[in-house]
């Protein structure tokens, strides 16, 4: 009996070799080299070959100044936090990929979703893990109006094409896309090839017919989508789910968006009627003092277009190992190492036998520069055991000459502040707003050193 063949497809890019290598030759990912069987057919065994075909008609070609530019008309899901992640809503040919862990609420969001647009819209749910009865008893367990709602219970690609065809519904959930397989491919469901060439397939439907299709993502142990990278090129939006599993609040972030801004952040409670949307994000993420305390710093970050208060707490403590430890929890650990280098040579206050460990409070991931300042004031702070001023804010990125540089959207930042009732605010020069603002002090600085003679003033 002839051996079968086999080939090798990276999961990042989907590159195929015929050999194992430890780096992919084209995307340079390391250990991501899958075997898989060689798509054949009969018992000749030929090569099989699979109809791809474009998203679009053939189109002339045209001068960019005779196209003519229309907004995307949009429409909401009912959910304002998803609607706002989303960029302000699902738009008609769209094509959304939303990944998580397992029971963080991916569909529980969309079912809570589709219940509200089956009221005006004609709606599709395609499971391919669970049956229609344990949906069913999910919707009645959330209390959902679903009675409009279809749902078809599939995992082969043509059978929900066909549904697709026949039903021409103005939304879609396929939940997941990793279960789904094609006749025309061999794989089985979840590899490389079938996860690709399902993606491809219902985006070119989507594309075609105008229907707004939702794509559910299984992620791997790290974190990310599973399956190869080029699915997140395909599809129009990516949405990531964070928080953790054991806590009520939910993170839905956009990475990618090309119909509104990228790093938009929605911010749901988990509850026994499903995801609710938070309106005040900002309370989750400062902790509930009575007074102050020491190593506790407010700052304003900017998720999308939405800032955000979000408490940076730090602890540090004198440490019994060769090596000072230095943990970051929210914010980017080599990041801490090179503050608290800068903090030893523009501040004069050295770290290195302390141990060192900052938290962002509420589980919020912070990626932007614009931290660094309340960082290194929470640091100063816990080392003196002295708590910052009552209803300081503060934000600015700190560059390795000890300059504090401004950070974008300041106004935006100092408004959010003090509609929550921060009095003070120690900023970048680059960020002092040209007119006063009611209620708030502004204290403008351009070094490192200046920022803590400035509050030694205030004490």
């Amino acid at each position: 009996m002839a051996k079968a063949k086999t080939q090798f497809v990276c999961s990042e890019c989907g590159s195929v070799t015929s050999r194992w290598t430890g780096q992919c030759a084209d995307c340079k990912a390391w250990n991501t080299m899958v075997e898989q069987a060689v798509e054949t057919v009969g018992v000749n065994r030929m090569s099989q070959t699979v109809n791809h075909k474009a998203l679009a008609q053939t189109a002339p070609v045209l001068s960019l100044a005779d196209i003519e530019a229309v907004d995307v008309p949009r429409f909401g899901t009912g959910i304002e936090e998803f609607d706002r992640v989303l960029g302000g809503g699902l738009v008609a040919g769209g094509v959304v990929l939303i990944g998580g862990d397992p029971g963080i609420g991916k569909s529980t969001l969309l079912l809570q979703a589709l219940a509200n647009l089956a009221a005006t819209r004609s709606t599709l749910y395609v499971s391919g893990e669970e049956s229609g009865a344990q949906i069913a008893l999910r919707a009645r367990r959330l209390m959902v109006e679903a009675k409009d709602l279809k749902l078809q219970a599939e995992i082969q690609l043509e059978k929900i094409l066909g549904t697709l065809a026949d039903l021409k519904p103005e939304v879609a959930v396929i939940d997941s896309i990793q279960t789904l397989y094609s006749d025309a491919l061999t794989a089985a469901p979840g590899s490389v090839s079938q996860v690709r060439e399902c993606a491809a397939q219902l985006t070119r439907v989507a594309k075609q017919t105008g229907v707004t299709i939702i794509l559910v993502g299984h992620v791997t142990k790290e974190g990310a989508l599973a399956g190869p990278r080029v699915l997140e090129h395909i599809v129009d939006t990516v949405l990531y789910f964070e928080g953790d599993t054991q806590s009520s609040f939910r993170l839905v972030r956009a990475i990618k968006n090309r119909f509104g801004a990228v790093n938009e952040l929605g911010v749901f409670a988990m509850t026994e009627k499903g995801l609710k949307g938070v309106s005040n994000p900002s309370a989750l993420f400062l902790s509930q003092h009575d007074n102050q305390v020491p190593g506790s710093c407010v700052m304003v970050t900017q998720e999308g277009t939405r800032p955000l208060l979000v408490e940076i707490q730090a602890l540090v403590d004198t440490s019994h190992l060769p090596n000072a430890r230095r943990l970051s929890v929210g914010l980017e650990q080599n990041r801490l190492a090179m503050l608290l280098a800068v903090l030893h040579r523009h501040a004069g206050i050295a770290a290195f036998d302390q141990d060192v460990f900052i938290n962002a409070v509420g589980g919020v991931k912070i990626a932007e520069p614009a931290a660094d300042l309340a960082v290194l004031l929470a640091i100063n702070s816990s080392m003196k055991n002295k708590p910052l001023p009552r209803g300081l804010v503060v934000f600015g990125e700190v560059g390795l000459a000890g300059e504090i540089r401004p950070a974008p959207r300041g106004q935006e930042r100092l408004k959010e502040a003090a509609k929550l009732g921060f009095s003070i605010a120690l900023v970048p020069k680059g960020n002092a707003p040209k007119q006063k603002i009611e209620g708030m002090t502004i204290i403008a600085v351009e070094r490192i050193d200046q920022a803590f003679t400035k509050l030694r003033e205030l004490d």
